[in-house]
């Protein structure tokens, strides 16, 4: 009998303080390390867009069974029913059955759960109910704050609507007609009518109309271009667009993405227009293929649950060593090993962290919510801790480093001195040019103002012009000035200016271009191309105005200017939030497809000196063991393909760094998905929405400093819990070993541990609101389960010394030394145990001296506070006779704060020598 209750008293007492903790990361399951994957097109998929582009456009037309004038409406209805719709595969929610599974399925609450059942089954009522409750409350709180992220996420797909402008026939079409001439009028003369339709309507055969701004909604083939311009940044990472034409030039192009009259799903039109042939659509086109290829990879499993499961099998373990040694102690000195399994079932029960799971969900909610705050999406509450542990921050460039936008950086002379002359020129250019306004007219313009430098554009008008082409590599316009003479203006390409020049202007006066000259402007033009910088030459020449029409001829015999060049400067907040993330132990590694010069330059202006760069050639030839040692001394890595990126991150992760990533092109996917934590902005492609943990919704990175902050709040009051349950649980185990030795009546009733459990427990709910000392979010915070494990034994004995002194204390002092008293005996150390554990959190909470160097915050206080004075009126109060207590005599409550304070005082000093020796997490 007295084993049975003893039984009670264990499940009880321990049940009260210990924990465990774990979460599942994504809603996927994870299998292990992601293996390095290709991520480029089937092999027939690219050799069906290389043959569309060598195909002239009838033969296109012709094999999609479409005409110039598109589509009928009913005809594209019936390919759409074979076919599909225009949809790319997306990472599918789960259906809500199955995401509460994966919010259940951690390791502690499978743990838990199976101990609920155990104490249900030896009829031990009061720890189901406890244990069921706290492994509900945790499950359910993730499900609706993760189903809540996810939907905010997808609420930012659904803002927008996109559609395309689509032809479609104005009568209906002779059968037999050829596909290149209908009704007389040939390919290019554009029949039909324009109507905008859903993209996701789209099917092979569509002809679509494409402006500047539109994005390409379909693999498409050109059938005819007007200075066509296309941003692929998406696909490849090269900030500059490209242009594109109707006809394939060079047929020996193997690469898709070089084709020239080829458009890709996910990019955009920066200038331009075109009327084009839709090829493939969905899951067929180059964007879909690769989406899914990212989506069928299993994720990585992150450092937050590699370090959860460590530590939960730490825990584990030790529960394991400690109910055996329980069941052999019991079984040989009381014969009883029916009894013995029992009482060694009760200690397993208590040595489990019910709170746990619901302790650190709460405080990853409260993170997340946090963060909203912020205009930050928390996809997954498990990348909040994540943001903690984060010691290496990858990044694309284009677009998240960068602003993804051209600006004039420098309008210099041939001797690089700064030139108001130049950037007239360079305006006049831009300005009266009627072709093509790429990103480099638009910077240009936006330099010079409305009016032009020096209000120029009030004294010229044009005259002709001579547009662009890439055989020359340069455009001119002809102005007429004040003085009534034309001036004949070209910018283009360094070398096709050169080519065109024979003087060169210095300080008003035209000068020979000498050979010398020659190196010296191309050594002016090689400095800025180190720092970066794109180069465009700017040349004129003045002519008589006997004639109104100019043509390529003319451009001949030209006056070198100078040189303009551009930049794509990085985003305001880039070098604060970078230097941020250096002060709080976050290195960061620029990861981008796009070259080393322009790539070394942003660095340098944002802050970053980089110690190697290495470049994606580089990367290909390195086998694992060369790379891995290469990731950790370079800063720049260039030239980069997706699976270059995805590489290097998991190498990264094989060296022990929690890595985070942050893109926003379908190029970053794979990294985002290999990472421990993925970070994405709102304008971001899909594919890399939903690969990412993290959505950023505003420009500024600054945002990133706070969710590490928060990342490593939330670490820091997890591990409190951890620390002080394990710690305070493994001195109860000893301390009740001792009692059931010596004392011959329960120290404490089932009563009393579930009145001090239920006490315990509501004070715990406000450790996610905790304060953290400044020094702990100073460096990345890990999962370490060596520094929980010597924790434990190094502080769990200093409970035991206060509980066996409270033992002594009632029993020699209070006479409390026999059943006729025991319950004076069991009064006095509940009040014992109820202040030890309360303060218990307050003494590991900091490496300072609470109170005074490190307060808790205002909600943790006042439930210590509260459960203290509940704790001590209990056994003065009317409900004394019902709880089995009784009041304690005045020399109690006298030698009471003796012994709180000496626990306090001997924690404390134990805590020096303690971080002395091994510092504090």
């Amino acid at each position: 009998m007295r084993l049975i209750i003893l039984k009670d008293l264990f499940v009880g007492f321990l049940r009260a303080r210990h924990m465990t903790r774990h979460f599942r990361r994504r809603f996927l399951p994870d299998v292990g390390v992601l293996p390095e994957v290709s991520h480029e097109v089937p092999h027939a998929l690219g050799q069906e867009l290389r043959a569309a582009a060598l195909s002239e456009p009838e033969a296109v037309l012709a094999r999609l069974d479409s005409r110039i004038d598109g589509l009928a409406e009913s005809r594209a209805e019936e390919i759409r029913g074979a076919v599909g719709f225009n949809e790319v595969e997306q990472e599918k929610p789960l259906p809500w059955w199955k995401h509460l599974w994966h919010c259940f399925r951690t390791p502690f609450n499978l743990l838990l759960t199976l101990l609920a059942v155990v104490s249900g089954i030896t009829g031990d009522y009061e720890a189901l109910v406890v244990i069921g409750t706290m492994v509900v409350l945790s499950t359910l709180l993730r499900f609706w704050q993760e189903a809540r992220s996810n939907r905010e996420a997808d609420a930012i797909k659904s803002l927008v609507t996109n559609t395309a402008t689509v032809v479609r026939p104005v009568a209906p079409v002779d059968a037999g007609a050829p596909a290149d001439e209908v009704f007389g009028v040939r390919l290019d003369d554009g029949l039909g009518h324009q109507s905008e339709v859903e993209v996701r309507l789209l099917v092979p055969g569509d002809v679509v109309l494409l402006a500047a701004g539109d994005m390409i909604p379909a693999d498409c083939r050109v059938l005819s271009a007007k200075d066509l311009f296309v941003a692929q940044a998406a696909m490849t990472g090269e900030s500059l667009p490209v242009e594109k034409f109707a006809l394939q030039r060079d047929e020996s192009v193997q690469n898709p993405l070089e084709l020239e009259n080829i458009l890709f799903m996910g990019t955009n039109v920066v200038s331009g227009s075109a009327r084009a042939v839709v090829v493939n659509t969905g899951e067929r086109t180059y964007f879909g293929a690769l989406a899914g290829r990212v989506l069928a990879q299993d994720r990585a499993p992150t450092s937050f649950q590699v370090g959860v499961n460590r530590i939960s099998w730490l825990l584990i373990r030790f529960m394991l060593v400690m109910a055996p040694v329980v069941l052999l102690i019991n079984g040989f000195t009381k014969g009883d090993w029916g009894e013995a399994l029992l009482f060694a079932v009760s200690v397993a029960v208590g040595l489990t962290p019910e709170m746990l799971p619901m302790i650190a969900t709460s405080t990853l909610a409260k993170g997340a919510v946090t963060l909203a705050r912020r205009k930050v999406v928390v996809k997954q509450l498990d990348a909040i801790q994540n943001f903690g542990a984060m010691d290496v921050l990858c990044t694309d460039k284009t677009g998240t480093l960068t602003q993804d936008k051209i600006f004039l950086e420098r309008h210099v002379d041939a001797w690089g001195e700064e030139s108001e002359e130049v950037l007239e020129l360079a305006w006049l250019n831009s300005r009266h040019q009627t072709g093509l306004k790429n990103l480099l007219d638009v910077a240009v313009l936006e330099r010079g103002g409305v009016d032009g430098p020096s209000d120029v554009a009030g004294r010229f008008r044009k005259v002709d012009e001579m547009p662009f082409d890439f055989v020359r590599r340069r455009m001119s316009v002809v102005v007429s000035g004040p003085d009534g003479n034309h001036r004949v203006i070209t910018k283009g390409a360094v070398e096709e200016v050169l080519q065109v020049c024979d003087r060169v202007m210095h300080d008003g006066v035209e000068v020979p271009l000498t050979p010398e000259l020659l190196e010296r402007i191309r050594a002016v033009t090689t400095g800025l191309n180190e720092e970066g910088l794109r180069v465009v030459a700017v040349a004129s020449r003045t002519l008589a105005p006997v004639r109104q029409t100019y043509g390529v001829a003319d451009e001949r015999a030209l006056v070198l200017a100078g040189t303009i060049a551009f930049l794509d400067p990085p985003k305001e907040s880039t070098r604060e939030a970078l230097a941020a993330l250096a002060a709080h132990g976050v290195a960061v590694k620029v990861l981008t497809g796009d070259n080393e010069r322009i790539t070394a330059k942003v660095c340098r202006e944002v802050g970053l000196v980089p110690r190697n760069v290495l470049l994606g050639g580089d990367v290909e030839v390195m086998d694992d063991v060369a790379l891995g040692r290469a990731v950790e001394t370079t800063d720049v890595f260039a030239r980069l393909t997706p699976t270059h990126k995805a590489r290097i991150v998991r190498l990264l992760k094989a060296n022990g760094h929690v890595v985070g990533f942050l893109g926003d092109g379908i190029n970053d996917a794979a990294a985002l998905r290999t990472a421990d934590i993925g970070i994405s902005v709102d304008s971001a492609v899909d594919i890399a929405r939903e690969a990412a943990d993290i959505i950023l919704l505003e420009k500024s990175l600054m945002v990133l400093e706070a969710g590490v902050v928060e990342g490593r709040r939330t670490f820091v009051n997890m591990l409190k819990y951890i620390k002080m349950t394990a710690s305070s649980n493994f001195g109860n185990v000893f301390s009740v070993l001792v009692a059931s030795a010596f004392i011959p009546f329960l120290p404490m009733l089932p009563i009393h541990l579930l009145v001090l459990n239920l006490l315990y427990d509501i004070s715990q709910i406000a450790i996610p609101f905790d304060d953290v000392d400044d020094d702990q979010l100073q460096r990345p915070q890990r999962w370490e389960p060596g520094e929980v494990g010597r924790f434990m034994l190094f502080f769990g004995p200093i409970s035991s010394i206060f509980d066996i002194l409270t033992f002594f204390m009632m029993w020699f002092v209070f006479a409390a030394n026999s059943a006729a008293h025991q319950t004076l005996f069991q009064s006095g150390w509940f009040v014992v145990s109820l202040l030890t554990q309360m303060l218990v959190v307050h003494m590991i909470r900091t490496a300072k001296v609470p109170f005074i160097q490190s307060r808790a915050s205002w909600p943790l206080l006042f439930m210590t506070v509260t459960i203290i004075a509940v704790g001590v009126f209990l056994p003065l109060g009317p409900l004394a006779p019902a709880l089995s207590l009784e009041s304690l005599p005045p020399l109690y409550f006298v030698l009471l704060p003796l012994i709180v304070l000496g626990y306090m005082a001997l924690t404390q000093w134990m805590k020096g020598i303690y971080c002395r020796r091994w510092g504090w997490q």
